[in-house]
């Protein structure tokens, strides 16, 4: 089987695996003072450290979190809840994690703007400046796009922001470990990550929060600095730490090996008729190829790539047995038809060119199997 399913998650490295190995025995409370206590704490800001290094960040900046969709939550809902009220400006191309946040927000009181994207998911500076009102307190743009790997003018946005004393969250669980995304390059004042989107463990993450920045509690208690209550995930948290100074050490290389892959599998999936390209052609993380087969059954694809030992996602879950449409794609203009008959490829530090060319094969026999007559006719 070969997975091209990166996008979604990474397998855990190996090093890292090791590296965790013998923290599960450290069974200490890190917020005890006796000798378990401190043996756990120790390792616990050692793991935060390793993070922060990773970001280009204070330890004391970084809130542990389960993951991304809690890191989103924390930046987006303790933002809005320690105002009060205001304007929120974000995309209509956010992760389901943001966007379900700002819809409780709305329910609140909040104002929300969905910026509209071009037809290559590109999200504009001028965009933002022209939302941007006297009460906006909170702009909310993801770094690369989850499905289409579309890159987002954060710096410039961050700059905008910061003349108009805005904050500014970023979602960098796509990017991080792939792309640059060191909070000084980003300027944003809050940036989510999640371990298991860079070969870490799952049911950990991280949110950078700017010093002085006050976020509103979602989960109450001492740990954390008061923003996350609950005794921390030790093993995951150090493997996140080892995790995130591996994806740095290796991103200049690896990044530069993604997009050789890219190029090539998305040269070959171009070649056939009727198979279109999704996201802009150049601003996209080196990993992310996402097409649409025209006049393709959109579950027959997935199904058939699957038979065919191949795993890759559409742009959206499988529900009920239904193929629900992408919100993404609906959003870049694409036909309800067309976004269910999409499928997102996602590269990763195991990928090998003769996995991608093989991949790209069995593609082409799940197009001849899932596209209806007509379409060749």
């Amino acid at each position: 089987m070969i997975y091209l399913d990166y996008a979604a998650t990474t397998p855990l490295d190996p090093e890292v695996r090791q590296g965790m190995e013998g923290v599960w025995e450290v069974f200490g409370n890190p917020s005890s003072v006796h000798a378990y206590g401190r043996q756990a704490r120790h390792l616990l800001e050692e793991g935060r450290e390793r993070v922060a290094w990773a970001l280009g960040c204070r330890p004391r900046e970084l809130i542990l979190t389960s993951g991304g969709t809690e890191s989103d939550a924390l930046a987006i809902l303790g933002v809005a809840l320690a105002l009060g009220r205001g304007h929120i400006i974000s995309s209509a191309l956010e992760h389901t994690a943001v966007l379900n946040a700002l819809k409780n927000l709305e329910r609140l009181g909040f104002t929300i703007t969905l910026l509209k994207p071009d037809a290559h998911g590109l999200i504009y500076p001028e965009q933002v400046a022209e939302a941007l009102r006297p009460e906006t307190i909170l702009v909310s743009l993801m770094t690369v796009n989850n499905e289409i790997g579309t890159l987002y003018p954060i710096q410039a946005v961050a700059e905008l922001c910061h003349v108009r004393g805005v904050v500014l969250h970023t979602d960098a669980v796509q990017a991080f470990g792939t792309v640059p995304c060191r909070v000084e390059e980003l300027g944003a004042d809050l940036v989510s990550i999640a371990a298991h989107k860079f070969y870490g463990p799952k049911g950990v993450g991280a949110l950078y929060v700017r010093k002085g920045l006050e976020l509103f509690p979602l989960l109450p208690g001492k740990q954390e600095q008061g923003y996350r209550g609950g005794t921390e995930n030790l093993p995951a948290v150090y493997g996140m730490g080892l995790a995130a100074e591996k994806a740095v050490a290796l991103m200049p290389e690896e990044s530069n090996r993604l997009l050789r892959l890219r190029s090539l599998l998305e040269s070959r999936l171009l070649a056939l008729p009727g198979v279109v390209l999704n996201g802009h052609p150049t601003l996209r993380s080196p990993k992310h190829v996402n097409v649409t087969v025209q006049g393709a059954d959109g579950e027959a694809l997935l199904l058939n790539l699957d038979l065919l030992g191949v795993a890759a996602s559409a742009g959206s879950a499988c529900a009920s047995g239904s193929l629900e449409p992408s919100h993404v794609l609906l959003a870049l203009g694409r036909s309800r038809a067309e976004a269910r008959a999409s499928v997102r490829f996602s590269l990763g530090r195991f990928t090998t060119e003769a996995e991608v060319e093989e991949a790209a094969q069995a593609f082409a026999e799940a197009v001849r199997r899932s596209r209806v007559d007509a379409f060749l006719a």
